[in-house]
């Protein structure tokens, strides 16, 4: 496997602050690959110490086998899309496309036959000559997304670029981006912390908190397997099951995971309270109390829903129990 990116006990500090504590992260080239995590967990530092814009404090990086550390941005291959866009708005978007090859000198014929193969491959062919203030919030995505690729880069870094965007073009986003990636085979690594996004679009999520990585594998893998509660409960809701009560219910006593939609009412089941229903179109959640515990349970649509406060019994198999490594 060749390694677009390779990091090597890489930490970056600021001050007496840990942002990245002594990552190791592997990306295959034509992968993409998402890191995931909550505000401060060290995944947009370590997108920046692959772009070059913050330099490691110690380890080592590599990208497609060339150390990495201590080289500018500039000098490296690879482009970067942020979630503000960053279009210039004095320039049409022709020009806004074609800027990084004009600061490599390329003539202005080429650069704009460059710059309108790239809009036609974010499918924004003859919208050269407008302005970034005509174009909505997801034709500015675009822009920036073509502007990144005219330059051809090795890997690609975007950073958050749909955070600003409604829930229906983030979704149709999501499609294009991935199938993009695939048409291309450019390595995209990218930054999120909505898991949704890392789990519909990456072939390998890392997962980062307080500095590091504590979970990487493929979203299948993270989503049915994690390793601690802090995994189960941030890559999707997960009911946390604590070592008594799986004790109390015959289980091994160890920290559990068991996801909402693996719980099913059954008349033989482990007998609980409904405290609250919520809708969600597709399916409803139930927050139930069982043995003490709060636990929620999905239920497909079309399903009976019982009303708060009615008793119930909840089941599922064995299988759907995962054991964790521990609480944290």
């Amino acid at each position: 496997m060749t390694s677009a990116v390779r990091f090597q006990k890489v930490s970056r500090h600021f001050g007496s602050v840990r942002a990245v504590d002594g990552v190791d992260l592997d990306v295959a080239s034509g992968e993409f690959f998402a890191m995931l995590g909550p505000s401060g967990s060290g995944k947009t530092t370590c997108l920046r110490l692959i772009a070059g814009f913050e330099q490691p404090t110690a380890g080592a990086i590599e990208i497609f086998g060339e150390r990495a550390d201590g080289v500018p941005p500039y000098r490296r291959n690879v482009n970067t899309v942020f979630q503000d866009y960053a279009l210039f708005p004095h320039l049409n978007i022709l020009d806004n496309v074609a800027y990084g090859l004009m600061v490599k000198g390329v003539g202005t014929a080429e650069r704009h036959r460059e710059a309108d193969r790239a809009l036609e491959l974010v499918k924004l062919p003859g919208y050269g000559t407008r302005k970034p203030a005509q174009l909505s919030g997801g034709q500015r995505q675009r822009v920036a997304l073509a502007r990144a690729l005219v330059n051809k880069p090795k890997v690609l870094l975007l950073d958050e670029p749909l955070g600003a965007l409604d829930l229906k073009l983030r979704e149709q986003m999501q499609e294009e981006l991935k199938s993009l990636q695939r048409a291309l085979g450019i390595t995209f690594v990218f930054v999120t912390h909505d898991q949704g996004e890392a789990l519909s679009m990456a072939d390998r999520v890392a997962v980062f908190n307080n500095g590091g990585i504590v979970q990487q594998g493929t979203p299948q893998e993270i989503y049915r397997l994690p390793k601690t509660a802090f995994v189960a409960d941030f890559v999707g809701s997960s009911n946390l099951l604590s070592p008594d009560l799986m004790a109390l219910l015959g289980g091994d006593r160890r920290w559990a995971s068991l996801r909402p939609e693996a719980v099913r009412l059954a008349g033989d089941g482990t007998e609980a309270t409904v405290e609250n229903v919520s809708f969600l179109g597709a399916a409803t959640r139930l927050a139930v109390e069982m043995h003490g515990t709060k636990l929620h349970v999905m239920l497909p649509a079309g399903a009976d829903v019982p009303g708060v406060g009615t008793r119930v019994r909840l089941a599922w198999n064995r299988q759907d129990i995962h054991y964790m490594d521990d609480a944290a």
